[in-house]
């Protein structure tokens, strides 16, 4: 497989979430484990550490030894910020002149829930200087609050899982999102149920006996995105490609993966990848690369 062709695909996919079900990792190990795959093979895939704002100071203190050792470039955090955001902005701020200023660690992006275009403004307001991606409810028409996120230069979030059943949008729900931020020209990323490359039916949880359910694959997320910012697919045909379980029906040469009559260059991919579908949040980063090994593509 292309070297240029997955790198295009893959670079910098996975924000690290080992904090979070399923995993749900103390901060001690979630740190470690960051640390370590920093340094593995893989690294080119790996994005940014995922923590919440009430947990920093928890953060500070677990990372201290590896920000102290590291060489390199600093780690890039995307924050969650459920609460109060004046007083989320202020504990940024505090922890930027101590870590950014010092080269430890850069806060990047914000990750916060919204239900109304009502709570467009606020956050972005408060967080403009940053990437904020504001999750919004796909169960409901997505489009005027694609709109507002388009308005006042926001991001979109959509949760793709969870550890449950119906934790799960439909593929017509997923679709539906992707296509309205593809038309609304607003970048978007996931989070939760991604572990996987395709598409199929996989335990929900780590737990031996967990129940089993159907969860989208992360190649399906990530090409339907780029096919639908590069040739303006509809959401029947975005819904097919998230719901294809068949590995031979990705077609991988070295300049091009093909879909059917579907086809994306490395060129339209790193396009897509950097303007429109950013990353997902994954509980677990060897996951995902242990997949793709078994399916040949890495």
């Amino acid at each position: 497989m292309s070297s240029t062709l997955m790198r295009s695909l893959l670079a910098k996919i996975v924000d690290y979430a080992g904090l979070f079900p399923p995993a749900s990792l103390e901060m001690p190990a979630a740190v470690e484990e960051y640390a370590r795959q920093r340094q593995s093979e893989q690294a080119w895939m790996l994005g940014r550490f995922v923590v919440p704002v009430s947990r920093l100071d928890e953060l500070e203190r677990a990372a201290e030894r590896f920000w102290g050792e590291e060489e390199g470039s600093p780690w890039g955090l995307s924050v969650l910020v459920p609460g109060d955001i004046a007083a989320a902005r202020d504990r940024l701020e505090s922890f930027d002149r101590v870590h950014g200023r010092a080269g430890h660690a850069i806060v990047e992006a914000i990750e916060r829930q919204i239900t109304t275009v009502d709570d467009v403004a606020p956050a972005l307001e408060a967080f403009g200087d940053l990437e904020v991606y504001l999750e919004i409810p796909y169960q409901d028409d997505p489009t005027l609050l694609m709109a507002a996120l388009a308005r006042h230069g926001g991001r979109a979030k959509i949760r793709s899982g969870g550890i449950t059943a119906d934790a799960f949008p439909t593929p017509f729900e997923l679709a539906r999102f992707i296509v309205a931020a593809s038309r609304a020209g607003v970048p978007f990323k996931a989070t939760a149920g991604l572990h996987h490359p395709l598409r199929g039916h996989y335990r929900l949880t780590y737990e031996p006996e967990s129940p089993t359910g159907t969860m989208h694959g992360f190649l399906n997320v990530f090409l339907a995105s780029a096919l639908a910012k590069s040739a303006e697919l509809g959401p029947e045909d975005v819904e097919a490609l998230l719901s294809e379980r068949d590995p031979a029906k990705f077609q991988w040469t070295e300049e091009t993966v093909r879909w059917h009559a579907h086809e994306l260059s490395a060129d339209a991919l790193a396009g897509a990848r950097r303007d429109f579908g950013i990353s997902y949040g994954s509980c677990s980063f060897r996951e995902p690369v242990e997949d793709l090994q078994a399916l040949s593509l890495l």
